[in-house]
């Protein structure tokens, strides 16, 4: 097995997020040395070959150093709303322009992601059953949505459920047959979203 599963797959990174908790830019701040989202695109591309970052602000993160990534412009649903519109849309916009029968999605908080993990991840996608829209690690709250594998051809489903006004992820996947992954380790899939979480991780 090569160390990337094959070509079947890329990543879409999101930040869209206001980082209101956080007081300013998470995708930004320092983790031993260098910014949070180039952090996560350097694990991305470690276990896909296209990686695309979906944001309202390209400009932002534009001196980054990410190697192999696209940035896909995040826009308001109207006219009359700004980008601020989740997460769910964010995917939704950059999964309509991935062309990869599967698609790992990330937040650009997470400062544990471990490239051998998502790779075992990813060589499970070929025996994961036809029926589920996405293979997301179970746990307390419901499904983990911004850390796990989707199939491309969920866009329509999510497009629907968009256009009735939905804007999170967990009653959209709770009307989705999904795989349930295993996680060795919990620490994986903690985020930074105040100035304490980020203490934690420096």
């Amino acid at each position: 097995m090569s160390r990337k599963h094959n070509s079947l797959q890329s990543t879409i990174v999101l930040a869209g997020g206001k980082s209101s908790r956080m007081g300013e830019d998470k995708a930004l701040i320092s983790i031993g040395g260098m910014p949070l989202l180039q952090l996560v695109c350097g694990v991305a591309a470690g276990c896909t070959d296209n990686v695309y970052v979906v944001t309202p602000w390209p400009e932002r993160y534009q001196h980054l150093i990410l190697p192999s990534c696209q940035f896909i412009q995040e826009v308001p649903l109207s006219a009359s709303t700004s980008p601020d519109h989740g997460p769910l849309v964010g995917f939704a916009q950059g999964l309509a322009q991935v062309q990869t029968d599967w698609v790992l999605l990330l937040a650009c908080d997470l400062p544990r992601l471990r490239v051998k993990v998502l790779q075992a991840w990813a060589n499970e996608l070929d025996s994961v059953p036809d029926e589920a829209i996405a293979t997301l690690v179970d746990h307390s709250k419901g499904w983990q949505p911004l850390c796990g594998f989707y199939r491309r051809r969920c866009l329509p489903q999510l497009l629907e459920f968009i256009n009735q006004g939905g804007r999170s992820f967990q009653p959209w996947l709770n009307q989705q047959p999904i795989q349930a992954l295993s996680l060795p380790t919990s620490e994986m899939l903690f985020n930074c979203n105040t100035p304490e979480d980020w203490a934690l991780v420096k």
